[in-house]
Order: structure tokens, then sequence, then C-alpha cells
């Protein structure tokens, strides 16, 4: 429990883990049908809706589904991570498999370390030393992600191509759990792309490169600036009070500082305890909240919302230079 909640308040969320709501977790299993129930809908029915709307709406049916992995991957709706597991690795997303995802943003979890490159694997900052190697058009690049549109339109490619590399780096260290996972992956997305070709006149390049690609620009949008670097951890994470059809698409992580207090909380549950202790999550994070994806949007479509170094960052030893070779040092747009 976050310490700045007191006794009525910890009572006040026993009690809510006591319904039928929470027990039960049918929200999540609601969703879960409406996911799997529009995207294959959509999908047998792409020749009569046509190819581009198809194409947009199961960009948004995947980027839903990566906020349901998100969930799974905590521990809902069931208790057993296996059964979770299963509900989440349909290569619908395209580009992650589940079990890599799953790792990589449990390591994220670590509030210690949140914002710091080589140790977050999320964090969209970059060391002095990152920063001095690159070139101008990797630091062109790198400046760009920072601002709203960049974030959208190329990042996705720094979290696919850190992706690859960490896969080539498990087949290299023998990692062969994550090599499994990328096998299963990979086989599975060939299967269905050859299946939405096929029975659904869906080419494999416009599920991978259209929907898949969309899918993952339409989730930068929440990640961007979900994090900020300060000294203070409970200063680090954003409480965007976005409108409902975000809250639903994002299930409810857009109340990004409740979830790194609770990570075990249902989504369901995210946005009645904030509007109950609006005011102590306002002070304990201060006041890092913005009303809206649009208040972003606005200010930071073509401007930078943080510098690409982080502002922190240590000089790198040779001993975290090799831990950090080892990590992930740039961001997963699915997290």
């Amino acid at each position: 429990m976050p310490r700045y909640l007191d006794d009525a308040q910890r009572q006040d969320i026993q009690r809510q883990r006591n319904t039928w709501r929470w027990r039960s977790e049918w929200p999540t299993w609601a969703v879960i049908v409406a996911i799997y129930g529009g995207w294959f809908g959509v999908a047998l029915n792409a020749r009569a809706i046509g190819l581009v709307p198809a194409i947009a709406l199961l960009a948004v049916l995947s980027c839903w589904y990566m906020s349901l992995q998100h969930e799974l991957m905590h521990g809902h709706p069931t208790r057993w991570p296996l059964v979770n597991m299963l509900l989440g690795i349909a290569p619908l997303a395209v580009w992650f498999p589940y079990e890599v995802y799953r790792e990589s943003h449990l390591r994220h979890h670590d509030n210690a370390y949140l914002t710091e490159p080589g140790r977050d694997p999320e964090s969209y900052y970059v060391t002095p030393e990152q920063w001095a190697s690159a070139g101008p058009v990797l630091r062109a690049a790198l400046a760009a992600r920072n601002t709203f549109l960049g974030r959208m339109l190329i990042g996705p490619w720094f979290s696919i191509a850190a992706s690859w590399r960490e896969a080539a780096q498990a087949v290299v260290e023998r990692r062969w759990r994550i090599v499994a996972s990328w096998a299963v992956h990979l086989v599975s997305l060939g299967l269905l792309a050859s299946w939405l070709e096929t029975r659904c006149g869906i080419p494999w390049r416009a599920f991978v490169f259209g929907a898949g690609y969309a899918s993952l620009a339409l989730a930068s949008v929440r990640s961007f600036q979900e994090h900020r670097a300060a000294e203070r951890e409970s200063e680090r994470t954003v409480v965007n009070e976005a409108a409902w059809p975000w809250r639903l698409l994002f299930l409810n992580n857009n109340f990004h500082a409740v979830h790194h207090d609770l990570p075990g909380l249902p989504w369901f549950a995210l946005g009645r305890l904030y509007a109950r202790h609006r005011d102590a999550y306002r002070a304990s994070n201060g006041g890092f909240v913005v009303r809206g994806y649009g208040e972003w949007a606005s200010r930071h479509a073509f401007a930078q919302a943080a510098e690409p170094v982080h502002p922190f960052a240590a000089p790198e030893s040779p001993s975290s230079r090799n831990r950090n070779a080892r990590g992930r040092d740039t961001a997963s747009l699915a997290s």
C-alpha cells in the first residue's frame, strides 16, 4: 500500500477486494470477450467493411489488446500465470511476444530505477555516453521521439529495433526461454497472417505494417511522458485525467501513478481509487497531472517534453556499461 494512505483508505481498498466485481473480475472477462470477438469479427468481415476501415479497426482493437496483455501479466483475471498467458499469447498486436513483454515490463516496475537508462527497460532517456557516441541522425531521431508526433511516427521503430536486438542477444546468450517465446510468437504470427490473407482478404503487409504499426503508434499516446526524471520516486509517474474513451482503450493505465503504487489492482479499481484519494495522489507525485492527452498534443506536438539525456545519469563505469549492454536501453511502447 502507498505510505500516504491512512487506515480508513486502506480499509476502503480491502472492502473493494471483497466485492463480487473484484473477486469475479467480470469486467476483465467482458473486455476479453469484446476484444477477441471484435478483432475476429472485423477480420472475417473485412471484405464487406473495406480494407482501409478494417485495418483501422484492427489497429484500435490491437492497441486495446496490448492494454489487456498488460492486465494479464499483472495477475488478472486469474491467479494462474499460465492461464493468463494463454489468454494473451495470440499475436494480434504483431510485434512483441507476450513473455518477452512480460519480463521487460515487470523489470520496469522496480520504482527505484524508473526512467534510468540501462536499468529501466521502458526509459526514453539515454546516458551522456550514449548521446556523445550518437551521430547527428540518431540524435535528431532521439530528440524527435520526445515530441508527441515523433513518438507516434518513429517511436515504434525504436521499440521494434530494441526488441529484435534483445532477441538476437537471447540467442547468443542461450536464454532459451526467450528464444522459445520468439519461436512460438513467429510461428503463430505466420499462421495468423496466412489465415487473414486467404480467408479474410487482408494482405499480410497490411496486417503487419498497417494494423501492427498503427497499434503501436496509438499505444504511444498513452506512454508519452508517462514518466519523468525526478529525484523523488513518487514524482516520476504521471496521472493523466483522460476522457473515458481513452481510459477504456488503455484500461485506466492513464492513472499511472496509482498503478505503480498498487500494481496488483485490477484496471477497473484504479479510477475509483484515484477519484477517492485524488488530493493525496496529486500531493505525492508533485502535481505531475495532466487533463488529457490533448494537453500533451497541444503542448508537445513538435516540442520536446524532455531532453533525451537523463539529467541525473551518472557516468558509466565499465561494469555498468556491461550491465546496460545486456539490458534493453530503449522503450517498449507496449508498456
